[in-house]
């Protein structure tokens, strides 16, 4: 059986039965990084680690299947950070991660291979279910969100994040989205809105989950209606979600932005308060490497005059380029809630404006199924949006890594895998006709 068998049931519409029925192919394609390669880049600084020279498009088994496990056929996927770091093998070679699953059992040991199938989001089609999945069968289209956990222990059960078993599916695991076919656990599906495209669809689950989990969810900043939040990198594939949080949730977004085109964007979507950061010249880091409180003070003037007040919550990402201006601003008793750390995992900021001024620092990581199922269900109801700026084929995944890691991109990069064109997928034409505007205006963030 040839994976375009596969893909033309999918485009028929093939029922369960059909679907299930449908032999699989014994390799398939897959964006892998090797072992063989993990010194490949060493001597080199982080920025000149280029992933179109580790990223290769491979013909390889395809994944082993398992209980409470079910394997997809992704349509499309996207690129995350994660991505890239696997991809330049820093700060560890991913390779680490699937040794140390391997030393669980049985079922942590199929992920220590000689190569690592990366891919952390998806939209796709259920092929075969594993022993114990009763929610899921083939045929159901789906999208995947990435918390990898069994649950086995009571550590996770208020929260599957604390989980110690807890992985990032194609990071952490073997078996990600950039294949043919994929692994997943069945706690990981969520229902695919039937609006979108198979490329829309599959570039919502981790950036989306994640701003969704640090503003919205119970574990994080917990925003109320009313509240300030200031948003760095706000046309970016985690800021673009924040923002449409924080305005759908009865937030006051200010958005932090590197160029006049974001700026218009931004405004054009309604959004009032927007700083272009290079414009007004902010520098947080003298040149002896020093914070700058001059601009610190400066960058906290500004979001006063536009709000008449300091941020409740300051949105975290970029880590340390802004994370000692970002406690800084942050009002009297207010948050800053951080992930990612893009610009770098090493943070300084001054105590006394955290301790004096009774400031939180909440680390956030991800979401757990019930935060990931919620954000999800605020898309199929057309309250949320995809922020899809470009589309790749799987065979130039490696340029797909290479623009996000240089920051040469805005919102998300898809990647078309079983999808043969952009655009397939949609099942209710009518809904999106209704929100096509809002589609093609967050879209636009590129």
């Amino acid at each position: 059986m040839r994976m375009s068998d596969i893909h033309d049931a999918i485009d028929a519409r093939a029922d369960s039965a059909t679907i299930a029925g449908l032999p699989l192919p014994d390799t398939m394609r897959a964006a892998v990084v090797r072992k063989s390669e993990v010194d490949i880049f060493e001597g080199l600084a982080a920025a000149d680690k280029d992933p179109r020279v580790s990223l290769h498009v491979d013909e390889v088994p395809i994944p082993p299947l398992g209980p409470n496990e079910v394997l997809i056929a992704p349509m499309a996927s996207a690129i995350n950070f994660n991505t890239v770091w696997t991809s330049i093998f820093e700060p560890i070679s991913t390779f680490t991660f699937l040794e140390r699953f391997a030393r669980e059992g049985e079922l942590g040991a199929r992920h220590d291979l000689d190569h690592h199938i990366v891919g952390s989001d998806a939209a796709g089609v259920v092929l075969r279910t594993g022993p114990g999945v009763t929610r899921w069968q083939p045929g159901d289209r789906v999208t995947v969100h990435c918390n990898s956990v069994d649950l086995e222990g009571p550590e996770g059960h208020e929260d599957s994040m604390l989980d110690t078993s807890q992985r990032i599916w194609g990071f952490e695991t073997n078996f990600g989205a950039l294949a043919d076919i994929s692994m997943v656990k069945a706690n990981q599906l969520m229902p695919m809105p039937d609006h979108l495209t198979w490329e829309e669809a599959a570039s919502l689950g981790l950036v989306m989950a994640t701003s969704y989990r640090m503003l919205v969810g119970q574990n994080e900043a917990r925003m109320t209606q009313g509240d300030v939040v200031l948003i760095w990198g706000a046309t970016g594939g985690l800021g673009g979600f924040a923002t449409q949080f924080v305005r759908n949730g009865g937030g006051i977004p200010v958005c932090v932005v590197s160029s006049p085109e974001k700026v218009a964007l931004l405004r054009d979507l309604g959004v009032e308060h927007v700083i272009d950061r290079k414009a007004e010249g902010y520098r947080f880091w003298t040149d002896d490497d020093e914070p700058d409180y001059g601009e610190y003070r400066r960058f906290g003037g500004r979001i006063r005059d536009l709000v008449g007040e300091d941020p409740d919550i300051v949105f975290e990402h970029p880590g340390r380029a802004t994370f000692g201006a970002s406690v800084f601003v942050a009002k009297r008793g207010g948050t800053i809630v951080t992930c990612a750390s893009t610009s770098g995992y090493r943070h300084s900021y001054d105590n006394r404006y955290l301790w004096m001024n009774l400031k939180d620092i909440l680390g956030s990581h991800f979401a757990n199924y019930d935060e990931a199922w919620k954000a999800n269900r605020l898309v199929a109801k057309g309250m949320i949006h995809p922020i899809l700026s470009e589309t790749y084929p799987l065979a130039e995944v490696g340029e797909a890594a290479h623009q996000v890691h240089n920051n040469l991109h805005t919102g998300k990069i898809g990647i078309l895998v079983g999808a043969r064109e952009r655009g397939t997928g949609v099942r209710n034409h009518d809904f999106r006709a209704r929100h096509v505007d809002d589609i093609t205006a967050w879209s636009a963030l590129q």
